[in-house]
């Protein structure tokens, strides 16, 4: 099988279960966001120290993917069974709360905003949180026109708290304090 299909040379692409739609839509907008937010964890991974949270965030990544495949199928009972293993819920929220308490709690309570970066892995870091927020708001535009798990934006936010929470964590790691605004 090729990698392309030429399918797409119009502007338009597929959606998963069927249908297809404008590449600019929202839809391929907000699973393009979470597929964007998947490849800043993977580089913030790939930065020393490797070994930085890894099972974390390589489940974290694949939740992504899970969520991306949610967003792109607008009818899901149409690939229900595809689905059944990527369900996204509020246990995998509480798994991020969980995280975001263990990461916070040798950290120095915060007393002003924060300027990301600091050593290259917060600063990776930051730059996945920002773009996990972008995947966010994509999702909350989508989600007033389509109907959206709730759980994805639950998801998603928490997402971001614990990448700005891994960032400070790895400063600290680092030697580095946080540099306030």
């Amino acid at each position: 099988m090729r990698i392309y299909t030429k399918t797409g040379d119009t502007g338009e692409t597929g959606l998963l279960g069927g249908g297809r739609v404008r590449k600019d839509h929202g839809r391929v907008a907000a699973y393009g966001d979470v597929d964007e937010t998947n490849a800043a964890i993977g580089v913030a991974r790939s930065v020393e120290p490797q070994d930085f949270e890894t099972a974390l965030l390589e489940r974290i990544q694949r939740d992504l993917f899970a969520i991306g495949g949610q967003l792109a199928a607008p009818d899901p009972v149409k690939v229900a069974k595809a689905l059944a293993k990527a369900a996204i819920d509020g246990a995998r929220v509480a798994v991020l709360e969980r995280a975001i308490d263990a990461a916070e709690a040798g950290l120095p309570p915060l007393q002003s905003f924060v300027l990301p970066g600091g050593s290259a892995k917060a600063a990776a870091l930051h730059l996945a949180r920002t773009v996990c927020r972008r995947a966010e708001r994509s999702v909350v535009a989508l989600s007033h026109s389509d109907t959206i798990q709730p759980v994805i934006i639950q998801y998603l936010n928490r997402l971001s708290d614990l990448l700005f929470t891994l960032a400070r964590r790895a400063n600290a790691q680092a030697g580095q304090g946080d540099v306030a605004w």
